[in-house]
């Protein structure tokens, strides 16, 4: 056979085989980004054309949450965010707005405790995927309420639902922290508890009371 045609195999065949080799390489980095990230690869796949740029991106929060340690909050004061967190749900029934608007700040206290910079929302919520992919894009809900919130524009039910998604993120940010139990996921009534030594105020004549997170009346 033909020196030159010999060459011109050998190329081709090489050629082939690192295209083999680069195909499987990049399965194996997007399956690898899939299993971390689950519905947060899934979300920021979707909202681009392709899959190399978010892939990217997913790759680039990696290396940023791997630039700082977090460590579960000390035992005090995870219980003491879990009473801050009952309290958050009692107020609801009477001050909805009040509520998000603590329950987006108790967040970032326990993000902070636990070792995230929390200086930026964006940065917060993209570091939160890493380690919390399954409530990530609660939290960007969530904030989107409070932001509407402050400018007058959310309707109780938006505020409820905003609730309802900062609680997974607390659930999720204290799951490993402390020695009390974790917070009744099933459970989805702001306002309601089992601790009887708590009140709740008697309703103002002409004060309408909002509703839990069951959407039932607490009037």
């Amino acid at each position: 056979m033909d020196t030159v045609v010999v060459v011109v195999i050998v190329i081709v065949v090489v050629v082939a085989v690192v295209g083999v080799v680069a195909l499987f390489s990049r399965r194996r980095r997007s399956d690898q980004l899939r299993q971390r990230f689950g519905p947060e690869y899934e979300r920021t796949v979707e909202e681009s054309d392709g899959r190399r740029a978010p892939e990217r991106e997913l790759r680039e929060r990696e290396r940023r949450r791997s630039e700082f340690e977090v460590a579960p909050v000390p035992e005090q004061d995870a219980d003491r965010y879990r009473e801050e967190w009952a309290d958050i749900q009692h107020r609801f029934v009477d001050q909805p707005a009040e509520a998000v608007e603590r329950a987006d700040q108790l967040v970032v206290q326990i993000m902070r405790d636990s070792g995230y910079p929390v200086d930026d929302f964006e940065h917060r919520v993209d570091d939160v995927s890493v380690d919390h992919p399954e409530v990530a894009q609660h939290y960007r809900e969530a904030h989107s309420v409070a932001v509407a919130q402050a400018a007058g524009s959310a309707d109780t039910e938006r505020l409820r639902q905003a609730v309802t998604s900062y609680r997974q993120l607390v659930d999720a940010l204290l799951h490993k922290s402390g020695s009390g139990p974790e917070p009744d996921r099933g459970s989805t009534t702001i306002g309601s508890t089992h601790d009887h030594s708590r009140q709740r105020p008697e309703a103002r004549p002409g004060h309408r009371r909002h509703s839990g997170l069951d959407g039932k009346d607490r009037g």
